[in-house]
């Protein structure tokens, strides 16, 4: 089970409250928003925020990423069924573009899904029209995978999505066992 809260230099990863249902339909339902992002509505009503927190995927760790107190975008993943991966979403209210939030919070899923959760590759994309996601993905150190098309709820409509996928650096000395039996042959 995933850690409640998570913290970066500047941000505040927690959990998803009931209450947080309008402020996220607030700034999710932003057109700029919620048209690059592949399951958001739009328009994204406080009821549909309801139901969405309510009824995550299993597995599906969900985090509102806060900056000084307040709840400026939504980061996390989800485990792919029986498979040590897990694809990693974020998306802030586009008060907050600019200002390296998505990286820091996007970071700190990466290493938490790597350190605490043990997962071996993680995936996530972006549509093709989004540059901004594009740039911070590379920041994380992901690499392209392919291209294809992707439902986007917003649009309702297939478009053009970029895939990628990073993954975890083996451990030091998980590298010193696989030599050390190596060299044993």
């Amino acid at each position: 089970m995933s850690s409640s809260t998570l913290k970066t230099k500047r941000l505040l990863l927690r959990r998803l409250r009931s209450e947080d249902a309008q402020r996220i339909a607030n700034i999710g339902g932003d057109w700029d928003v919620a048209s690059m992002t592949a399951r958001m509505p739009y328009p994204y009503t406080a009821e549909a925020a309801h139901q969405w927190i309510d009824a995550f995927d299993p597995g599906e760790e969900i985090y509102g990423v806060e900056h000084q107190g307040e709840l400026i975008g939504v980061t996390g993943y989800t485990p792919a069924p029986g498979e040590p991966v897990a694809e990693v979403g974020y998306w802030l209210g586009k008060d907050y573009w600019g200002e390296g939030f998505a990286t820091e919070a996007a970071q700190a899923i990466v290493d938490h899904c790597f350190r605490r959760e043990g997962f071996k590759k993680l995936t996530c994309g972006h549509f093709a029209d989004n540059p901004a996601s594009a740039r911070v993905i590379e920041k994380l150190g992901f690499t392209q995978t392919g291209s294809g098309a992707w439902w986007c709820e917003a649009r309702r409509v297939e478009t053009l999505a970029i895939r990628y996928e990073l993954g975890r650096e083996p451990k030091w000395f998980d590298l010193t066992s696989a030599l050390v039996r190596w060299s044993r042959r």
